[in-house]
């Protein structure tokens, strides 16, 4: 008997249910980082410079349950909502998914284990300053937030491990056929 494909093979952004699609977040940190938006060209600036809440070790947000009234314009990132925005990284797995591509080796739900973002070098765990340290935006612009990482994958994990099939089974038994 085959194991059922995993849900982000099967259905849409649209179609995951919350904590399917709370799912997909890696925990990277890079859309945690402030980002400059320059007026005269549109262009846009990542910088280093991570939110406030933003557990700098972990790369796991302190407060995320009420993370929208602390930082009053932290994104509340939908399916909808992912279509407007232009500045998540090309390594996301919304937007990864969102343009047909699979889900990294170093993602979580792929590798089986949370701590690959960290040791593929893909988190901002180490390269990120606290907003309350960094001081002017303009001083701290950098341009890997937004490169794909090149992130190297361990001599034994040269084919990534099949996703840890407890997590799997529990969200598809809280998804309706």
């Amino acid at each position: 008997m085959t194991d059922p494909a995993p849900f982000w093979k099967t259905k849409t952004l649209s179609q995951m249910t919350r904590e399917e699609w709370e799912s997909l977040c890696d925990g990277c940190g890079r859309c945690c980082l402030h980002k400059l938006r320059f007026e005269d060209t549109g262009d846009l600036a990542y910088t280093n410079v991570a939110c406030r809440l933003l557990n700098l070790t972990t790369t796991q947000c302190s407060d995320y349950a009420n993370r929208r009234s602390k930082v009053p314009n932290c994104v509340n990132l939908t399916p909808e909502t992912l279509a407007e925005i232009d500045w998540l990284p090309p390594s996301c797995a919304y937007r990864r998914l969102e343009e047909g591509k699979d889900l990294a080796w170093w993602h979580p739900l792929v590798s089986g284990d949370p701590g690959t973002v960290h040791t593929s070098g893909v988190s901002v765990s180490g390269r990120a300053v606290d907003e309350r340290r960094a001081g002017p935006l303009e001083h701290h612009i950098v341009d890997w937030p937004g490169k794909l990482p090149k992130a190297k994958q361990p001599a034994t994990q040269k084919s990534p491990r099949r996703p840890r099939l407890a997590v799997l089974k529990a969200l598809q038994k809280e998804t309706p056929e």
